[in-house]
């Protein structure tokens, strides 16, 4: 189920709003439960045993870590429910991938080739394995209390709005509120408006730009040229980026209006000055948790250079493959990782001294670089891009220019994407949250002018969810 279904929008979270409102406070993780269950179930239903037993088992691993705390039996046993969550995610997503690898070298030597398995991939599947390894850890170092009560990591597990697309909690940031969580009149008031304009974000821009990205990338390699691919690139960068924020600013917004206060995904990624900061911007949920559960135990930067570096690698390529079974997202994680390596050798400090429109004229080519990498479907669809990108595509004769697919709407919605790259903007945006949260309006034109920006923008999404056939969240792939 997504969030722009008008399922959801107009059956699921109104009864669930009011029944959750109606229910004693010792009811409502139940409440939740039951309807995030039913959340996975409308989309997944196959997979929700294997979920449910794995859930299961990181119960019983968990209070296993709890009784033996400090103990080598008890760094064994986090060993064994870290490979048993990642082993049931290298079966479905990357068992095609590693049979693949093997039989180049296997037809190579004549030893013939294995079938691929070719198993369905869950949804969300990375996500939630990345919550039950939190779990398993947070109560192994000490930082969280083991939850006794099996309902409260189901739910943690579970909770509908954080599911199949992030943002990814880690289990001490909710702990608390896992067992005891006030929810005021505010708190649901601010939820709603995070929704709205989550659900604008996705709509209105993302979805806007999607009809002109996957047209282009859709196109034969003698139809391309080189501003059509760089039109191309340049509205699924904005997509991408309104796409998965819009999911996180409504997965916020939901887990706001029922208590829960998730962690923030993206802080205005595309004003970075280089790569490095653009990771502490971009899906800040992911790269948190790589620093905090590989990074750091794998030495951090606590240790040699050369094993920092090394160490940045293996957490880049892991991040590649998370996004999915394909070896351009391994390539593209690699890229990454070489951009962060040699800027902490030699260009942090260059980009830093820098005017600031050349560290952002840097970071933006490296980016799109790196989203046609992302972008490309297969080690061939990399080589047309690229090369078309280098100029070498279609030259003699052009059967297709950029303005047969940047419509006004397109150009609009460009125009949105931009000013998030500007900032003055970020810091007006950030201005007008720190007068909003201090209560702040700005007079009587203030507490007008929000509910009628807010309601216009909810009006639009609504008519945009109505009309759209076609609207699937990027990131529920991965």
């Amino acid at each position: 189920m997504l969030f722009t279904e008008p399922a959801f929008l107009f059956v699921f979270l109104p009864a669930l709003l009011g029944i959750h409102a109606l229910t004693p406070k010792r009811g409502r993780n139940l409440v939740l439960t039951l309807a995030s269950l039913l959340f996975y179930a409308v989309g997944e239903m196959a997979f929700l045993p294997w979920l449910l037993a794995s859930t299961a088992l990181n119960y019983v691993v968990a209070l296993g870590l709890d009784r033996w705390k400090g103990s080598e039996r008890a760094r064994v046993l986090l060993e064994l429910g870290i490979a048993s969550d990642v082993l049931l995610l290298v079966a479905f997503k990357y068992g095609d991938l590693l049979i693949e690898a093997i039989d180049v070298p296997a037809a190579y030597l004549h030893l013939g080739t294995a079938p691929l398995p070719g198993l369905v991939l869950p949804l969300g599947i990375s996500f939630f394995t990345f919550h039950k390894i939190s779990y398993k850890v947070d109560v192994y170092r000490g930082v969280a209390p083991v939850r006794r009560n099996p309902m409260d990591l189901l739910l943690y597990i579970l909770l509908f709005p954080q599911l199949i697309a992030g943002p990814i909690v880690r289990y001490h940031e909710i702990a608390q509120d896992l067992v005891g969580r006030a929810i005021r009149l505010s708190d649901v008031a601010e939820g709603v408006r995070r929704f709205i304009m989550g659900m604008a974000k996705k709509m209105l821009v993302a979805n806007t730009l999607a009809g002109a990205a996957d047209p282009i990338f859709a196109l034969p390699a003698n139809e391309l040229s080189l501003p059509l691919i760089w039109t191309g690139l340049l509205c699924y960068a904005f997509q991408i980026y309104f796409d998965f924020s819009g999911y996180s600013d409504m997965a916020i917004g939901l887990g706001r209006m029922f208590g829960f206060s998730f962690p923030e995904n993206f802080d205005f990624p595309y004003v970075s000055r280089s790569i490095t900061e653009f990771w502490r911007r971009w899906h800040m949920s992911l790269s948190r948790w790589f620093r905090d559960y590989l990074y750091i135990p794998l030495g951090g930067n606590r240790i040699s250079e050369p094993r920092t570096y090394l160490n940045l690698m293996i957490v880049f390529l892991l991040c590649g493959l998370w996004h999915g079974a394909r070896w351009t997202f391994l390539l593209w994680g690699a890229f990454h990782g070489l951009a962060l390596t040699v800027e902490r050798l030699s260009a942090a400090r260059w980009l830093h001294q820098a005017p600031v429109i050349v560290g952002r004229l840097y970071t933006s080519v490296l980016l799109l670089v790196g989203w046609a990498v992302f972008r490309a479907d297969s080690w061939t669809h990399l080589k047309v891009i690229v090369s078309t990108m280098m100029g070498r595509g279609a030259v003699l004769r052009v059967p297709h220019w950029p303005s047969e697919y940047v419509t006004v709407e397109v150009m609009l919605a460009l125009a949105l994407g931009l000013l998030s790259a500007v900032r003055p903007w970020a810091l007006a945006w950030e201005r007008r949250e720190n007068r909003r949260l201090t209560s702040s309006p700005g007079g009587a034109m203030g507490w007008l002018a929000e509910p009628a920006i807010l309601g216009t923008l909810l009006v639009a999404s609504i008519a945009r969810v109505a009309a759209d056939t076609y609207n699937p969240f990027i990131y529920f792939r991965f």
